[in-house]
């Protein structure tokens, strides 16, 4: 579905022409596209008023002027009504002068939109009109009659990006920046913290359904034994991870649901315990949690051979004294860039069999942020997501331009990214005054994490000295106080407002992924906090040129 402005219009009593012609744009514009209604515009002492406008990236700009009712042309004159009440109206004088008046407004005020091509046309969703009727001022492709819409909003959509593409007036298509621009010039960029705290709840109560209709691509893999899926930050990989691991479950597997981070781990194990017995994985957690509990003798925290070489190894061991009832039919593993060579070795071993068992991982490589590599034994070509679908379009417009395959943000327009110009030194610092000035701005404690890039926040050290970790996640997962933690522990996860601390980074090759993972865990707003000059030369022209539109802020 477009972005709409505004998400719910009034329309005027024209027997429903108007709402019918926003009812098949709406259910028939792609989700890049933002439908405005009632666009008034006041150029000089001149007023305006567009009755419909369609933003469409990558294609254009129409201006739709509406009548109902019985509508005829005669002699070169237009008429509405019949009757005593028959009138003469000048519809397309109208919709062209009020589209010129657009295109002079955003030339005025240096829009990224001015560029654009641009087309008007006509709705008559009451009138039937013969296909072989034109006039030299409304050639017939421009003019959407009853018999359009009762097409469908498929056959609508066409015959406006047709016209855009064709009658259009200006340069160039309409680019994703020029769209978002029209946000904030139509419909009004005076935005208030209590409606950004709104619209950050309406864009999560829609990500969420964005979300569940990424299920679809699990019905293409359901008589697979193996499959990929790729895809970059908020693309939904870890939903439909819990999903396939549910499915597999319900048909009568026994399911391994693995995955590398100590956060995303208990998050499986939260979400799983809630649903019905038949339909839980026999094993949910870390791949390394899974030879300790067949066995395996525990070994120190800092043995990086232990945990990377001797452990892997002794899975696969234990796999081989299992009962066959121990074992697995498959295994569903999310954030596979963590998984080294050695563990898919082993963990091959724990299916009932090994060379044809199921398999089925989610992944982005992009977040490949240890020092290891691995290979998914799969030969199959990866199933792609392309949809970002988590973060608002200026968050994703940011992080987007890091990641290794384009990606399309398909999330509600939100605040711009706010931008905190410190040194690496002072990040933490700095990033501690921009969460209390965000709490003071009305955000929940438990909507905002604080992310750090190198050293761990000293509230996290505490947390998890303290309390150990099942403590520290559970803490997370409650959404009552701020969550402090490390982009590397924070993957798979998300918050609606993450304020990002680039204290530096401990190696250079990793830093444009640590860069990536870290802005992708917001949701509504991301705030970045340090060196700008170092922020943009990790992240090159891409994140240079998103950034020229972030807010700069001193927070405190």
């Amino acid at each position: 579905m477009p972005q709409l402005c505004p998400p719910d219009p009034s329309f005027p009593d024209d027997g429903g022409a108007e709402r019918a012609l926003w009812d098949a744009l709406r259910e028939g514009l792609p989700d890049e596209a933002i439908l405005f209604a009632g666009v008034h515009l006041l150029v000089e002492d001149a007023e305006h008023e567009i009755d419909a406008v369609v933003a469409w990236p990558g294609v254009g700009l129409a201006a739709v002027e509406v009548k109902g009712g019985h509508v005829t042309r005669e002699a070169g004159a237009w008429y509405q009504g019949s009757g005593d009440k028959r009138h003469r109206i000048d519809p397309v004088a109208q919709v062209q002068s009020a589209r010129h008046a657009l295109q002079d407004l955003l030339r005025r005020h240096g829009s990224p939109a001015a560029p654009a091509r641009i087309a008007h046309l006509v709705a008559l969703p009451h009138t039937y009109v013969s296909e072989h009727v034109e006039t030299a001022d409304l050639p017939r492709g421009t003019l959407l009659d009853r018999g359009d819409l009762d097409k469908g909003p498929i056959a609508v959509v066409g015959k406006v990006k047709a016209a855009i593409e064709r009658h259009g007036q200006g340069r160039a298509p309409l680019t994703e920046d020029g769209a978002q621009a029209l946000v904030d010039f139509l419909g009004g960029s005076l935005t208030g913290q209590a409606e950004q705290l709104t619209a950050a709840a309406e864009h999560e109560t829609r990500l969420e359904q964005m979300t569940r209709d990424q299920s679809t691509i699990l019905d293409l893999v359901r008589g697979w034994r193996r499959a990929s899926v790729v895809g970059g930050a908020g693309t939904g990989k870890t939903w439909l991870a819990l999903e396939q691991a549910r499915r597999r479950a319900r048909a009568g597997d026994r399911v391994a649901l693995l995955c590398y981070s100590r956060g995303l781990g208990r998050y499986f194990e939260r979400m799983t315990s809630t649903w019905p017995a038949h339909e839980r994985p026999a094993f949910v957690g870390l791949f390394h949690d899974l030879p300790l509990e067949w066995g395996a003798e525990p070994g120190p925290e800092n043995d990086s051979d232990y945990w990377e070489r001797r452990l892997p190894l002794r899975l696969g061991e234990l796999a081989a004294q299992r009962a066959p009832d121990e074992l697995f039919d498959c295994a569903v593993v999310d954030e596979a860039q963590d998984f080294g060579d050695l563990w898919w070795v082993s963990l091959l071993r724990c299916l009932r069999e090994p060379d044809r068992g199921g398999l089925f991982v989610f992944m982005d490589e992009a977040q490949r942020v240890f020092s290891r590599t691995g290979h998914v034994p799969i030969d199959a070509e990866p199933l792609q997501l392309r949809s970002n679908l988590r973060s608002t379009k200026q968050i994703a417009q940011v992080f987007g331009s890091l990641a290794q395959d384009e990606l399309t943000p398909r999330g509600r327009s939100g605040p711009p990214v706010r931008l905190v110009d410190v040194p690496a030194e002072d990040a933490i610092s700095a990033a501690d005054d921009a969460v209390e000035a965000l709490l003071e701005e009305g955000w929940r404690p438990g909507q905002v994490a604080l992310v750090t890039t190198h050293h761990r926040h000293p509230e996290q050290v505490n947390a998890v000295d303290v309390g150990g970790f099942a403590a520290y996640w559970d803490d997370f997962f409650a959404e009552q106080d701020v969550f402090y933690g490390h982009v590397l522990n924070f993957k798979g996860l998300e918050r609606t407002v993450v304020v990002l601390a680039v204290d530096g980074f401990r190696e250079s090759e990793r830093a444009r992924r640590m860069l990536y993972t870290g802005m992708s865990r917001a949701r509504s707003l991301l705030v970045v906090v340090g060196p700008r000059d170092r922020i943009e030369e990790v992240g090159g022209a891409g994140v240079r040129q998103r950034l020229r539109k972030a807010q700069v802020w001193a927070p405190g």
